[in-house]
Parts: C-alpha cells; sequence; structure tokens
C-alpha cells in the first residue's frame, strides 16, 4: 500500500518519530495513523528502556517552581546525557512539568522501591485490617492487598503518579515518551518539595 506524504508528515509531527520509522509503521498499521502511533509508542518505549540500561546522564538542569500563592515550592534535578538537550524546550518543559506534578501531587518517593519496607509492612496490615473486618473470603484478599499496594504506590511514588495534565500517563511513562522523543536517557535525580 502506498503511503501519502501528507499522512507520513502528520504522523511525524505528531510522534517525533523519525521519517523511515513512520513508514514503516504506517506500512505495518495499513496506513492506520491511530494505529502506527499505537506501533510507535511500543517501539519507542523498547527503545527508551534500551536506552536507560545502556547509558549514563551525567548532564541536566534543576528546575524550580513556586506555585502561585507562594505557598508551595519545588525543586528538581532532571538527568539526561548532554547538554546540548539539557537545554532544549521539550527537556525544560519536562522538568517544569516535572515540578508541577510534585507540587500538585506531594509524593513522597521516586520509586517503590523507594519506600521503607516497615512503612509498607504497616500499610498492608492496616489494609489486612480493614479486609478482615469487611469480611472478605481468604482466596481473594491477598489480590485485593496487591491491588491496595499498588494504589498506594500511585499516592506516594513520583513515578507511578498519574500525571496531572493526562491522568492516563503515569510519570514514569511521560518520561519514557520523552526518552523516545528526545533520543537520550532522561532520569530524575532528586526532588524537594517545600510547603508554608
Amino acid at each position: 500500500m502506498a503511503i501519502d506524504t501528507k499522512t507520513l508528515l502528520n504522523l511525524r509531527e505528531t510522534t517525533g518519530a523519525g521519517m523511515s520509522d513512520c513508514k514503516a509503521a504506517l506500512d505495518e498499521s495499513n496506513g492506520d495513523i491511530d494505529k502506527a502511533i499505537e506501533i510507535l509508542r511500543k517501539k519507542g518505549a523498547l527503545k527508551a528502556a534500551k536506552k536507560s540500561a545502556e547509558r549514563t546522564a551525567s548532564q541536566g538542569i534543576v528546575e524550580s517552581y513556586i506555585h502561585g500563592n507562594g505557598s508551595v515550592g519545588v525543586l528538581v534535578k532532571l538527568l539526561c546525557e548532554t547538554d546540548f538537550v539539557a537545554r532544549t524546550d521539550d527537556f525544560k518543559n519536562l522538568a517544569h512539568d516535572i515540578c508541577m506534578q510534585i507540587a500538585a501531587a506531594n509524593p513522597s518517593y521516586l520509586k517503590p522501591e523507594d519506600v521503607p519496607t516497615t512503612e509498607l509492612d504497616k500499610e498492608k496490615e492496616i489494609y489486612a485490617e480493614q479486609l478482615k473486618a469487611e469480611g472478605k473470603p481468604e482466596n481473594v484478599m491477598e489480590k485485593i492487598l496487591e491491588g491496595k499496594v499498588q494504589k498506594y504506590y500511585e499516592q506516594v511514588c513520583l513515578l507511578k503518579q498519574p500525571f496531572i495534565k493526562d491522568d492516563k500517563i503515569t510519570i514514569e511513562k511521560l518520561i519514557e515518551q520523552s526518552i523516545a522523543k528526545i533520543g537520550e536517557k532522561i532520569e530524575i535525580a532528586a526532588f524537594t518539595r517545600y510547603q508554608i
């Protein structure tokens, strides 16, 4: 099937992927732009995971955000591989979005592995008591408990939180999308949130 140039350019503009990747995705999806976007996103996520494993992020920026009334302030250290990328608008916008996320959602940790075992055990204990009080059968309690732990991570871990500008993706997915678009490893090194 011949792919028209307008569709190809539209896909490239929408996804930021290379022309050859866009053409391959359109060929694979028989010209369906929505399916092509999905194909590119899946490939981008795989490329992002590979880039993250292989490369070192030693450049970046420290972004700040002060909420309008001055009662909340956030600092984020966002790293990438080159100072060239660190100066791009896409990278700065990502850092700003992450700052706004932290200001709004107030995460305590970056990722689930950062949650202290004692804190997690205490949460599990509370959930187990709640489920017993509700009379849930033992055979389903473990599954419900796992779901509650995942919800807990969504509340306290920045990477697992739904993005405030698009709750269909998490901050982790937002970073993966940025890696696929920018083409470099990106990671949050640290963040701090202050509140009056």
